[in-house]
């Protein structure tokens, strides 16, 4: 998977200009960010424990992103940005509002949702890395690789799991994310859309 490719678009600038007046929560989002992904993976593993091999993946991309949840927090702790509660934008709720609800559909398309996510965090942080300071510009830089990785993790898993038709649906998903990003949005996080 080529992201820039993947994805129907970029982050747009709006977005990105709101970032140095938005650095604080943008860390606490990214922190949230980081948490949710480990949660996603175990919530994963626990429920489809038939599929061993979907469980080992998911056990190593947990543990991965509990890393980078813990990396981002010593960041914010050098930089004294308070950890925080900020509620969650409507990015990952609105995209997984459109999950079927049939086995194995359900699966499927958690899992392209799950690709999609780290599709899109990976293309922010290639953004982000162009307009940061020296010391996050190279902390988003080493999280290019592994967020591309776990976005074809799960983009694999759900093709291997997918019966006809999956082209289609990953497209639609791809769809929402664009619709997403590309929209007013009335709060700053990580994957929000167009500030207001």
């Amino acid at each position: 998977m080529n992201v820039n490719s993947f994805l129907a678009c970029e982050t747009p600038r709006e977005w990105l200009d709101a970032v140095p007046e938005q650095m604080s929560t943008l860390l606490i989002d990214h922190a949230n960010c980081e948490k949710k992904a480990a949660s996603t993976a175990l919530n994963l593993l626990y429920r489809y424990v038939d599929k061993s091999e979907l469980m080992l993946r998911l056990s190593k991309l947990a543990r991965e992103e509990l890393r980078h949840f813990e990396q981002v927090l010593a960041i914010m702790e050098d930089r004294n940005v308070a950890y925080e509660h900020v509620s969650p934008c409507r990015y990952a709720s609105t995209l997984h509002s459109h999950i079927r609800k049939n086995e194995p559909d359900s699966l499927v398309d958690v899992l392209i949702v799950g690709a999609v996510i780290e599709a899109r965090s990976c293309e922010r942080f290639s953004k982000l890395i162009e307009i940061l300071d020296d010391e996050l510009a190279s902390f988003y830089q080493s999280l290019l690789k592994s967020e591309f990785r776990h976005a074809n993790v799960y983009l694999d898993f759900a093709k291997s799991y997918s019966g006809p038709g999956f082209d289609d649906r990953v497209a639609e998903f791809i769809d929402l994310d664009r619709e997403l990003v590309t929209s007013k949005d009335e709060i700053f996080r990580f994957h929000s859309g167009v500030p207001v």
